[in-house]
């Protein structure tokens, strides 16, 4: 292999890192956001019909499809060409980081809704016995353990996500595929790139796993305590 070649490429494709961390950390905080939403209209009867339908669609169908979808389905549409939103739903970056929120929300509200039935039920009437109301049993009891119990299942739908961002490449994103298909087209040289953009993403997944390591073991210090 061409050592310079890889050095090269590998600093070309850094240049992206920036777009694909970016895309990364705002689809995990809108799809977390929306999620606990997802999960709150669970509680009610009309609202989870809803969320299952939700679940069911954006679990069902792949995030390439919904990218296109979104970017090529929505700019078709005449209501939305002529409405406020289409300055933004014009925008690849946009309709990517839209699609990437909308199918991290399914994934995560049924990874929260897991955590969420962790709860015990001790806990909650503990919580009652002592007079706390409910939205502070919700905020102090429940969400706490709740998160705590899916963070190693959450800790795979980061690394997917993280790596999911790689698609927008295809609506013309210059994140770290879109420029390691760029330095293809030009160069013919498709094993040395990809190989490249493979150990870049390796790392980012090794990084994730790490930080949420550490931070199970800060939120349950008598737990692994126990283990070792």
């Amino acid at each position: 292999m061409d050592i310079p070649f890889l050095q090269e490429t590998l600093l070309a494709l850094l240049k992206g890192l920036p777009l694909t961390v970016n895309l990364a950390v705002l689809s995990l905080l809108g799809g977390g956001v929306l999620a606990l939403l997802l999960n709150l209209l669970r509680q009610t009867r009309i609202g989870s019909y809803f969320a299952r339908f939700y679940v069911w669609l954006f679990r069902g169908t792949p995030l390439l499809i919904q990218i296109f979808m979104i970017y090529y389905g929505l700019g078709s549409l005449p209501a939305v060409r002529e409405s406020v939103l289409w300055p933004l739903l014009r925008e690849p970056y946009w309709c990517g980081l839209l699609a990437l929120i909308l199918n991290d929300a399914a994934y995560t509200s049924e990874i929260l809704r897991g955590g969420l039935n962790a709860v015990s039920r001790q806990s909650l009437e503990a919580a009652r016995v002592c007079g706390m109301p409910s939205h502070k049993i919700f905020t102090r009891i429940t969400l706490p353990i709740a998160i705590r119990q899916a963070l190693p299942a959450y800790s795979n739908e980061i690394i997917s996500m993280t790596k999911s961002t790689s698609l927008v490449s295809t609506i013309s994103l210059m994140e770290m595929t879109g420029i390691a298909d760029s330095i293809v087209s030009s160069t013919f040289r498709a094993l040395e790139v990809f190989l490249s953009a493979a150990v870049i993403y390796l790392l980012l997944s090794m990084l994730v796993s790490k930080g949420i390591s550490i931070l199970e073991r800060r939120l349950s210090p008598y737990y692994f305590g126990a283990r070792s």
